[in-house]
């Protein structure tokens, strides 16, 4: 075990390493998400938007089929949110978060309210997961199986709660995205042990370890931050790896708190060069830290993260979020201004829209431009303005020094 010292910006860059942001790769889709952990989904095309920017060449059906065959798979998991992660590490991740979704989703109050306990939902699980095993299930249809098992209605909340608690995965209902507003269910082929303290410790242990190779260094509170789960746990398990020689430690040159990271991981110069990425809605990078400095700058944050807990797509510069990015049809990014009709004949992809939240050199605003180029030809295949529903924000204010460009499609 060493200690060593890392600036801010090595730690930046060795995030953007982790997270296949210094250059595109040419991975497999379910290598890419194994190589960047987990991807926040609950946005059905943030995933694909994300892989967009981290892989050269990125054939989005590629995407579609692990996600249909469940080598990849769309679950409750993380900040007991939608993660898409690799097959192989739900199980540990699930595992990991046992305690975070069970308080969380049977000690919740609308759960309570319904007149259903914690030792009913055990009592339940075992046949759910029958009855949704192999044979996809909608939410409509697990709530009336739900009523009958107990004999009365239930209201929305209970049912909701119990799925997200129990071990279901998401089934793909369709495009563009693979996931639509229908839900629908299966059962994890790859059950996680559930209510088994053992279990949960050293599936906490996976999970930091994986944590680490695709975030790392970080510290206590970035890994309770990241998982949500309570530092006492986090402490132990890291007490338990570095006991086993996993770790190394390494301190920040701000003399903050500690940082823990595996002892082969990379960590490239502070001054790497990083080419600048748009960000997909709630990329795992911004949300991966209990210090979002690290990628986030702190003066930012309140411009990216809404109060609602949205966090807008960013444009990425330097290594650090500089701005944010929407789509625009073709009417508002006409050079003269005219419009065209919803759905007409030149109704198409539209244009980049980019506020940069600070001056950024020409050449900068060229290689956006570039990326934008490439990102509207991607979504062009698929749908061209999937976060359109939160354009609104951009009607709330934005800093006084920022700049906007239209960033034409090619």
């Amino acid at each position: 075990m060493g200690t060593k010292k890392l600036t801010a910006r090595a730690l930046n860059r060795a995030t953007l390493a982790r997270q296949l942001l210094l250059t595109r790769e040419p991975l497999e889709v379910t290598e890419a998400v194994r190589r960047v952990v987990a991807l926040q989904a609950q946005q059905p095309a943030s995933p694909y938007i994300a892989l967009w920017n981290r892989l050269a060449p990125f054939d989005p059906t590629a995407l579609d089929a692990a996600l249909t065959d469940h080598r990849l798979v769309r679950s409750t998991l993380m900040r007991i949110t939608l993660h898409t992660v690799h097959a192989d590490d739900y199980a540990p991740f699930r595992e990991a978060m046992e305690p975070t979704l069970r308080g969380s989703r049977l000690g919740d109050p609308r759960f309570k309210a319904s007149g259903l306990t914690a030792a009913d939902a055990d009592a339940l699980l075992p046949p759910l997961l029958k009855h949704a095993e192999g044979h996809p299930r909608t939410a409509a249809e697990l709530k009336t199986w739900l009523e009958a098992q107990v004999g009365r209605p239930l209201d929305t909340s209970a049912h909701r709660l119990l799925r997200q608690y129990a071990p279901l995965w998401h089934q793909p209902t369709g495009a563009p995205w693979s996931f639509t507003t229908r839900q629908s269910y299966v059962t994890a082929t790859t059950p996680p042990s559930l209510t088994d303290p053992e279990a949960a410790a050293e599936g906490l242990k996976t999970l930091i370890r994986r944590y680490l190779s695709g975030f790392g260094p970080a510290t206590v509170a970035d890994m309770a931050q990241f998982a949500l789960v309570h530092r006492p746990r986090v402490r132990t398990a890291l007490r338990s790896l570095m006991d086993e020689g996993e770790l190394d430690v390494l301190q920040p040159s701000e003399g903050k708190e500690a940082l823990y990271d595996l002892p082969d991981a990379p960590r490239p110069p502070a001054d790497t060069p990083a080419p600048p990425r748009l960000m997909a809605m709630w990329d795992s990078t911004l949300l991966a830290y209990a210090d979002r400095s690290r990628v986030l700058p702190a003066e930012y944050r309140k411009y990216v993260t809404r109060m609602n807990g949205d966090v807008l797509p960013t444009l990425l510069v330097d290594g650090y979020v500089a701005g944010i990015w929407r789509l625009v049809p073709p009417a508002e990014s006409k050079p003269d201004g005219g419009r065209n009709e919803p759905g007409g004949p030149d109704d198409g992809p539209g244009a980049i829209e980019a506020t940069a939240f600070h001056p950024l050199p020409e050449e900068t605003w060229t290689a956006l431009a570039s990326e934008a180029a490439g990102l509207t030809t991607f979504l062009t295949t698929r749908a061209p303005a999937p976060y359109r529903r939160y354009d609104h924000w951009w009607a709330k204010p934005l800093p006084a020094t920022a700049e906007t460009r239209v960033l034409p499609g090619a």
